[in-house]
This record gives structure tokens, sequence and C-alpha cells, in this order.
């Protein structure tokens, strides 16, 4: 039987082959051709981008925070950051905002109190099941057990939820950063079990005992915000600086917390007699915590302090009472409150971070 395709393919192929020794010289004429196109003067490959050009790391955090080391920056800081109107049912606050909004808004110094709470059979029984949760370290202000809404609200605010909310501000705003001041009424291990369970916190936690800040000072902050060291603790207590949380009189000072029930006691004074405002150390300077409020907070006191008010005592009396000493965390209450003076608690740090 004769195939009738043979010879068609017989032909078919040696038109292929023919071909093949021209396509393959084509290809060598074009590979030539660009290799001479790019290794031309002036086509040569561009060069690695310099660690410091614009949109690098480093740039970035240099743009936002210049050369101030962490000592000559200012922070807006809340007094009682958890007592506010949209956390939790509190009847008498400190502040209207939630903490994520308070960062949303431009604090960067929080203050809570931690408290452990004995999960309560009873408490869940008389509130229907509204208050039935368990055993943890919770933010209150006072007793965890003792009057609902004034020393703790409903839903109740844990501290890992609270310090939680803080890691997921800084991971979605990569050149800020923050310092949470403590209250604290936990034990050290109650307090390591709950940070143990932010997500996060281990690497954005700055320790100033590793870095060697008293012998060598406090970093730029824009280098610590390059390294990822972005969240600053410290507590009242001295017991867990192991877990990362910095004792305040070590690293500190701090006036006494209240301007008084009429608001007029506008004197800096120290508020550790061990720790005066003006101390001084050899290469060694610590930050200055300034407050701002009084014994007890409304939103018309807070208006008329917040204003010209704290601008004047900032520059006329806590100054000049820390030998010079600029504040380093102005906390105030009701912090976007202000007397109408064109100063506001934003503004006047602003100030303190545009000076020399």
């Amino acid at each position: 039987m004769i195939d009738m395709d043979t010879p068609y393919q017989a032909r078919r192929g040696g038109r292929a082959a023919a071909a093949r020794p021209r396509r393959t010289g084509l290809r060598l004429l074009v590979c030539l051709l660009l290799a001479a196109l790019l290794c031309a003067p002036g086509a040569a490959a561009a060069p690695a981008p310099h660690p410091m050009t614009a949109g690098t790391p480093t740039a970035a955090a240099t743009a936002r925070w210049g050369d101030r080391r962490l000592d000559e920056a200012a922070f807006l800081t809340t007094h009682n950051s958890f007592t506010n109107y949209e956390d939790s049912r509190w009847s008498s606050v400190n502040q209207s905002e939630s903490v994520r909004a308070q960062l949303d808004n431009g604090v960067r110094g929080l203050s809570l109190d931690t408290h452990w709470y004995e999960h309560s059979t009873w408490l869940c029984v008389i509130s229907f099941g509204s208050d039935c949760y368990p055993s943890d370290v919770y933010l209150c202000h006072g007793d965890c057990k003792t009057f609902a809404g004034a020393t703790y609200a409903l839903p109740r605010q844990s501290f890992h939820g609270t310090m939680q909310t803080v890691v997921d501000f800084l991971a979605a705003h990569p050149q800020e950063f923050v310092t949470v001041f403590l209250e604290d009424y936990a034990s050290a291990d109650q307090l390591r079990q709950s940070l143990g369970r932010v997500r996060g916190l281990d690497q954005l936690l700055f320790r100033p005992d590793a870095w060697g800040v008293r012998q060598h000072g406090w970093p730029k902050v824009a280098d610590l915000v390059t390294a990822g060291k972005r969240l600053l603790v410290f507590s009242d207590r001295s017991d867990r600086e192991q877990l990362g949380v910095m004792y305040d009189r070590s690293w500190t000072v701090a006036n006494y917390w209240s301007l008084g029930d009429t608001g007029d006691d506008l004197a800096c004074v120290t508020r550790w007699p061990d720790v005066p405002l003006d101390r001084q150390e050899p290469g060694f300077r610590r930050l200055f915590t300034m407050s701002h409020h009084r014994n007890l907070p409304t939103v018309l006191t807070a208006a008329l302090d917040n204003g010209a008010k704290l601008r004047n005592r900032v520059a006329g009396q806590c100054r000049t009472a820390a030998g010079g000493r600029t504040p380093n965390f102005v906390s105030v209450d009701f912090h976007r409150l202000s007397d109408g003076s064109g100063h506001t608690p934003a503004s006047i740090v602003a100030e303190l971070n545009a000076g020399p």
C-alpha cells in the first residue's frame, strides 16, 4: 500500500529544515543588536538606590522626625485614656473618644490603670449575663467590682485588648511612636500573661536598658522608627523591667498631676520627692512627663485649662522648674477641647517640636 502523505511530509520537513538556519541566524542578529544597545555609552544599568533616597524607611523616618532625639521630642498624651464614652459605658470620663480614635487624632501617649479582676459568678448572675468576664488584667479606675460606670465599666476593657489596639495602630502607621504609662495594680506575672497575648508586641517594644541609653543617651526617634522599635511602656512598679516595661522613676521626671479643684495650682512641683524635676545625671537626661489636669475632669474645666493656660504654664512654670527641660509628654483631659485662644494641646505640642 502506498502512503500518499509521505511525499508531502518529506517536502514539508525539507522546507522546515532549510528554514531553521535562517531563523537561527536572525535570532543571533537580534541578540547582537540588543547587546550592542545595552552596552552602549549612557545605556548602563541604573545604580542601586542610596539608603537615604526618598522612599526608603530611613529617609521616611528622617522626613517625619528630623534629627530629634527621643528626649528632644514632645508627644500629646491623654490622662486616663481608657475612661471615655466610646470604648465602654463610663459615667465619668477623662476623654470623649476611644483609644483608637485618640491615636488617629494625634495622641501619642496613653495612660492606663491596670487591675487584676477575678471572675465573679455573683456579678454574672445579677447582671443577667452581661458581666460574665474571665479572670484577667482589665482597665479599671479603682476596684474592678465596686461601682459599674465609676470604678469599672461594661463592657470590661481588657489590658491586652487595648494594647493590641496600640500595636495595630502602629502596624498601620509605620512612622509613628507611642508611649504607654501604666498605673499598675496587677502583679508582674499577671502582666506578663496579659502582654504575652498581644500579637506583634515584642517586635515593637523599645527597651532603653537594652539600648544602653544611660551610657549613650537617647537615640534619635528616626533611628527607633527605622529599627521598628516604636513602643515604649512605663510602669509605676519597679519589678517588671524584665518584661520590657520600664520603671518610670528610673527613666523620667514628672510633676504632681493635679491643678487642684479650681484649676489655679499652676506651680510645677515634682511628683516624687526623691526625683526632683531638675535632676541632673552624668551623660543621661530623663524624659519629662508634664501633667495638666484637675482632680475632677469636666468638659468645661478642660476647655478652660487646655489653651493659653497650658501654653503659659509650659513656658512660665514647668520648663523653669525642670531646669530648662521641655516637656516630652504633655498630659491633658479631653485633649480636643480648648479655650478659643487659638492654642490647643495639639498645637502647643507642635510648637514644642518646632522649637530649638
